[in-house]
C-alpha cells in the first residue's frame, strides 16, 4: 500500500488530534496541542490540510491584538509546511452563552450575536484560503418539546442562512456551506437530524445553490440509517460540499472512531462510492483519538485514518476490476438499473400496454449473497 500524500486530499480537524480526551466522567489524559505543532506533525505524514473552529485557534474572548498574533502564527506554519486550509467552522456550542443554541436560541441577541461570529469567522476562511464553510448546529435543538416551537425554529435558522448566504454574496466570497446533521449530542434532539432534513431544508433557502451538506459517518448511524445511501443521495442532489470520515459502533453515543474501526463493510462501501462518482472535496477525519492513548499514540491514530482509506480504496477498485464481481454484476442483474425505466419518446400508454409474467419474475433469483460474499473476500485479503 502507497503512503498518504497531499494529492490524496486528507485534512484533518485542529480538535481531532488535539482533543485532551475530557469526558462526562473524567478529566483530560493529554495535555493540549499548540496548533503550530499540529500543522507539523500532519504535513509530515501526508495530510493535505487542517481545519479549525475559530475557538481552536484563537481562545474565546481573545483581544484584537492577540487574535492577530495567533493568526499570525498560524499562517506561517501553513506555509512553511505547505498545508492548505479547505475548510473551516465556528464554535456556537461550547461557550454557556449557546446552551440554549445559536441560530435557532429563544435569545433575539444570542441569535444576533452567533451571526456576528460566524461572519468574523468567514473573513478569517476566506483569508486563509477555504472553499467551505461548515454549519453544525450542536446546540440548535431542545430537551424537551415545550422549550422549542420547531416550526419557528426553522424560520430562525432560514433566517441565519439567509444572512450569511447574502454576506458572502455582497462580499464577493468563494466560499459554500455546508450543513452538517446529527439527530442528538449534545442536545437531546437536533434540529436538521440527517442528511434528508438537511436536503429539504436547503430547498427552503433564498440562495440554495450556496449550500450543501457535510455528512459525518458516525452521524447517520447514530440515527441507525445506512451512510452509504445517504452519501448516494447526497451525490444525486449535487450537495456533498465536504465529508467528515469517522468510525461507529451502531446507534451509541457519537463514538468518533478511526475511520474504518466501526462498521468496516460499510466503510468499504463507502470508498467505494465516493472513488466511482470521483468525490474531489477533501477527505475530512473527524475522529477523537482514545482517551487511553498518549501523544505517540495520537499521531498513530492519525496515521491510521489515512492508511484505512488508502487500503479501502486499493481493495475497492480490485474488487470492481476483478472479472468474478463484473459476471456476478451481470448474474445479479445489477447493472440493468442502469436502463431507464421509460425509453425516449415513451409515456404511460407503452407502460399500459405491456403484458408482464409477475409469476415467472418472481422466481428469479438475483444472487446478492455471491456478490455479498466477494466483496466481504477482498475486503479482508483473500483476493
Amino acid at each position: 500500500m502507497r503512503t498518504p500524500t497531499p494529492q490524496d486530499k486528507f485534512t484533518f480537524g485542529l480538535w481531532t488530534v488535539g482533543w485532551q480526551a475530557r469526558d462526562p466522567f473524567g478529566d483530560a489524559t493529554r495535555p493540549a496541542l499548540d496548533p503550530i505543532r499540529t500543522v507539523s506533525e500532519l504535513a509530515q505524514r501526508g495530510a493535505y490540510g487542517v481545519t479549525f473552529h475559530d475557538d481552536d485557534l484563537i481562545p474565546f474572548g481573545s483581544s484584537t491584538a492577540d487574535r492577530a498574533a495567533h493568526i499570525a502564527r498560524f499562517k506561517n506554519a501553513l506555509d512553511e509546511n505547505n498545508m492548505k486550509v479547505p475548510m473551516a467552522t465556528t464554535n456556537l456550542f461550547s461557550h454557556p452563552v449557546f446552551k440554549d443554541g445559536a441560530f435557532t436560541s429563544n435569545n433575539r441577541d444570542i441569535r444576533r450575536y452567533a451571526i456576528r461570529k460566524v461572519m468574523t469567522n468567514i473573513e478569517l476562511a476566506v483569508e486563509l484560503g477555504a472553499h467551505t464553510y461548515v454549519c453544525w448546529g450542536g446546540r440548535e435543538g431542545a430537551e424537551t418539546d415545550i422549550g422549542k416551537d420547531p416550526v419557528v425554529a426553522l424560520e430562525r435558522m432560514r433566517e441565519a442562512f439567509n444572512i450569511l448566504g447574502q454576506f458572502v454574496i455582497d462580499k464577493g466570497y468563494n466560499i459554500k456551506f455546508a450543513m452538517e446533521p446529527k439527530p442528538n449530542e449534545p442536545r437531546g434532539d437536533i434540529f436538521l437530524p440527517t442528511i434528508g432534513h438537511a436536503l429539504a431544508f436547503i430547498n427552503s433557502l433564498d440562495h440554495p445553490e450556496l449550500v450543501g451538506l457535510n455528512p459525518e459517518v458516525g452521524h447517520e448511524q447514530m440515527a441507525g440509517l445506512n451512510f452509504v445511501h445517504g452519501i448516494g443521495q447526497a451525490l444525486y442532489h449535487k450537495k456533498l460540499f465536504h465529508i467528515d470520515l469517522n468510525g461507529q459502533h451502531g446507534p451509541k453515543y457519537d463514538q468518533d472512531l478511526v475511520f474504518g474501526h466501526g462498521d468496516l463493510k460499510s466503510a468499504f462501501f463507502l470508498v467505494d462510492l465516493l472513488e466511482r462518482y470521483n468525490y474531489e472535496g477533501p477527505k475530512h477525519f473527524d475522529y477523537k483519538p482514545m482517551r487511553t492513548e498518549s501523544d505517540e499514540g495520537v499521531w498513530a491514530s492519525a496515521t491510521a485514518n489515512m492508511r484505512t482509506y488508502l487500503i479501502l480504496q486499493e481493495r475497492a477498485k480490485a474488487f470492481r476490476a476483478d472479472p468474478r464481481t463484473k459476471a456476478a454484476l451481470d448474474k445479479s442483474g445489477v447493472n440493468e438499473l442502469m436502463q431507464p425505466t421509460v425509453a425516449n419518446g415513451e409515456g404511460w400508454k407503452e407502460i399500459a400496454a405491456e403484458s408482464f409474467d409477475a409469476e415467472a419474475a418472481g422466481k428469479r433469483g438475483y444472487h446478492y449473497e455471491e456478490l455479498d460474499q466477494l466483496a466481504l473476500e477482498y475486503l479482508i485479503g483473500v483476493y
